[in-house]
């Protein structure tokens, strides 16, 4: 305790004004009132000692919860309900301790997620790279057939333009997970923001001459990013173009109502099976009815994206029957 300068000082002062009124007691009235004046003060000096001791201790006691803290461990409480400033201390010092303790379970939740995307990303560029390995070996064979030189540098070309899209792709939904990505808020079209998303399709269904049609009022908007909602309904488009046979129909619509606005899209193609609709939506899985090339990361990206404004996706299929799409952006309420 005494090792605190402000401790020592307060002390030499204590110290003169006790001898200062023992002398005045002294000189001015009488040893009696003097040894009267010295007990008083020596009582006072003690209570303060004391419960200057006290509080030392406490803040002894609260150093040696921070090291801890600072170790990594917050499992200690300190709180108490009595008044008091060191009560209001521990309180807040409880406080941090808990906000600490959510930032760490944060980051070791991000630690899990950076190795799983890296072990994914690992898995799904496996396959192109050990496929191209073997191609350009064999391209590099000046004995090989220019058809077949031709062919292996086509597919190549097919590979890298998938490891291109993947790599895109993962980046972009580990931004989306990481929040450094801000989405606008921004009043939007649901009819504008499906023609965009539906170009990149056009060509494609043409070829199996699927029937697209779009319904909705116009003078419907909603709050959201117009480029990231495009991509969400871009990628979604793409599932149904590619589960929907020839001929088939794909229809999009647009409602509102004071809750949220929703967007429908639709196909009458093969459906989902029941068992396979808990997990759409979750990364690289894919379904039975998933094609050949598909790595399950289109959907993931689109409920990311879409839950991340403030929306959600509900899908209602049923194999063989078709597969509807709804997604709901919500109103904010101020």
């Amino acid at each position: 305790m005494l090792r605190n300068r402000e401790i020592r000082l307060f002390a030499l002062i204590l110290s003169g004004i006790i001898v200062l009124a023992i002398g005045l007691a002294a000189f001015t009235l009488s040893f009696y009132a003097a040894l009267f004046t010295f007990i008083i003060s020596l009582l006072l000096v003690s209570c303060f000692v004391l419960f200057t001791r006290w509080r030392y201790r406490e803040i002894e006691q609260l150093s040696g919860y921070l090291r801890r803290i600072s170790n990594g461990d917050y499992t200690l409480d300190v709180r108490n309900n009595h008044e008091g400033e060191l009560s209001i201390l521990k309180n807040d010092i409880y406080k941090v301790t808990m906000m600490l303790s959510e930032q760490h379970a944060l980051l070791q939740e991000d630690k899990v997620k950076l190795t799983n995307a890296i072990s994914d990303i690992s898995h799904q560029l496996k396959t192109p790279l050990t496929s191209m390995l073997v191609m350009v070996d064999l391209v590099s064979d000046p004995k090989l057939d220019e058809r077949k030189r031709v062919e292996f540098t086509t597919n190549i070309r097919v590979q890298l333009e998938r490891i291109e899209w993947l790599v895109s792709s993962l980046l972009k939904l580990s931004k989306i997970d990481a929040g450094t990505i801000t989405f606008k808020k921004e009043s939007i079209s649901p009819g504008e923001v499906i023609q965009k998303a539906i170009e990149p399709i056009l060509i494609p269904v043409d070829i199996k001459q699927q029937n697209l049609s779009i319904t909705g009022d116009d003078t419907i908007t909603f709050v959201g990013d117009f480029n990231w909602t495009s991509e969400a309904l871009l990628n979604i488009l793409k599932n149904c173009v590619e589960h929907t046979g020839e001929g088939g129909a794909i229809s999009l619509s647009y409602t509102d109502n004071p809750l949220y606005t929703e967007i429908t899209i639709a196909d009458n193609g093969i459906g989902i099976p029941k068992e396979d609709l808990p997990y759409i939506f979750k990364r690289f899985y894919r379904g039975k009815n998933a094609c050949d090339d598909s790595v399950g990361i289109g959907l993931a990206m689109a409920y990311s994206i879409v839950t991340s404004q403030n929306g959600d996706i509900e899908v209602i299929s049923e194999k063989g029957a078709g597969t509807e799409f709804r997604i709901k952006f919500y109103k904010q309420v101020v």
